[in-house]
């Protein structure tokens, strides 16, 4: 019997992988192989950062309100602490908007829960 080979299916896979290699450099761009190893290392760290792009825009909202609460003499932890007492429902994403673009209502919130 002879053998067999699904010539279709393999051109279409290998060439999913040199379409999402284009704009590489050198042998990543057009060598399957290379192409192939860099496209599933890409591919990984864009899984990867997806999820650690939320832990660094959460830091960075905690640094700008800190930054925000102590200009008006409060600590972040005291301050967050004091949003929880008088069940003020504002996130961190909104309070860091608030401190850097519109210092005066951040004031307003601070001022309210000292």
């Amino acid at each position: 019997m002879p053998r067999s080979v699904n010539s279709v299916a393999s051109k279409r896979r290998r060439k999913k992988y040199m379409k999402a290699a284009k704009g590489y450099f050198g042998a990543r761009k057009n060598v399957y192989t290379v192409a192939k190893n860099a496209v599933e290392k890409a591919w990984s760290y864009a899984y990867r950062d997806r999820k650690n792009k939320k832990r660094a825009f959460r830091r960075l909202w905690i640094q700008r309100i800190n930054a925000g609460a102590r200009q008006e003499g409060l600590s972040y932890s005291k301050f967050m602490h004091a949003l929880k007492e008088n069940k003020i429902d504002l996130n961190r994403k909104v309070l860091a908007d608030l401190a850097m673009n519109n210092p005066d209502a951040f004031k307003a919130v601070v001022n309210k829960v000292k």
